[in-house]
């Protein structure tokens, strides 16, 4: 959980009526990207018998179902709790997590789409996916139905440690690729600059999603609304601590999305981006 979007799940908080410091006490707890910090600090989390644990991403929220069972775990983005067999549907989670998803499958599928509207000649394209993400097989069939759809060669390779990510790239340059699309992975979001650096190395744009990797230097990131999910995961707070249960607490998909462009990076790669598709943008970085 980055300091904005937690800054945003407090302002979301103290919308709805709580003030923090009289009415609760926030306790933060930090993995700083490192997943094997995560279960410890959902240990140490749950030693203090919360009311509620706010948790994101993914992984966080596995940690901290895991180490309280018993307690009522928000998540505040995140992939499908229902493939990661924390809760039964999105209806009804029918268990202790509930809150809010910031990934649908059909964004893998826009990313393709996005990339050939800003670099319509490539033909070869390739895929950074890790094999250690509750989804992979999901994600890899989204990206096939645009890769069908768009009559593009595609070439995968996976990275599931930080130190296979330089190798993976390798691979897909001497496989012929043009281009990069990074699936959503926890792993490729902490390396995130290292990633692009090597992408641009190889004049490759880069798609993605979330988190600042436009910031780091991708041509197009496309994403869940983050700073909206976080403000409305306060709502299933504010709920659990007024008496509800988060099993009956309807898990929320996005409904805002956000489009940023890099001009810089257009440039830098000699891209000219059609005017249809800046104007769509949310941010542009100049």
């Amino acid at each position: 959980m980055n300091g904005h979007f937690f800054a945003a799940f407090k302002e979301g908080l103290a919308a709805l009526g709580w003030k923090e410091g009289s009415q609760v006490v926030i306790e933060e707890r930090w993995a700083d990207g490192r997943s094997e910090r995560l279960q410890p600090l959902a240990q140490e989390l749950a030693a203090q018998k919360p009311a509620v644990i706010i948790a994101a991403p993914g992984p966080a929220v596995r940690a901290a179902a895991k180490a309280a069972p018993n307690t009522p775990v928000v998540q505040a983005s995140g992939g499908d709790p229902v493939v990661g067999g924390l809760a039964a549907s999105l209806a009804r989670p029918g268990g202790m997590v509930t809150g809010v998803t910031n990934f649908v499958y059909e964004i893998t599928e826009k990313h393709l789409e996005l990339l050939l509207v800003a670099a319509p000649k490539l033909r070869r394209v390739g895929f950074l996916w890790d094999p250690g993400t509750s989804n992979p097989g999901l994600m890899k069939e989204a990206a096939g139905r645009s890769i069908a759809r768009h009559s593009v060669e595609a070439r995968f390779a996976d990275a599931g440690k930080p130190e296979e990510i330089e190798a993976a790239i390798s691979r897909l340059a001497k496989e012929g690729a043009q281009a990069l699309v990074v699936f959503a992975s926890q792993t490729f979001q902490v390396e995130r600059r290292r990633i692009v650096k090597l992408a641009l190395a190889q004049n490759w744009p880069v798609v993605a999603g979330a988190g600042g990797w436009a910031e780091a230097g991708a041509l197009i990131t496309y994403s869940a609304d983050a700073l909206a999910n976080y403000r409305r995961s306060a709502y299933y707070v504010d709920r659990i601590l007024k008496g509800a249960k988060p099993g009956d607490l309807p898990i929320e998909q996005p409904t805002r999305f956000e489009l940023v462009i890099n001009l810089k990076t257009a440039k830098a790669l000699k891209l000219e981006i059609p005017r249809d598709l800046a104007v769509r943008a949310d941010r542009v970085i100049e």
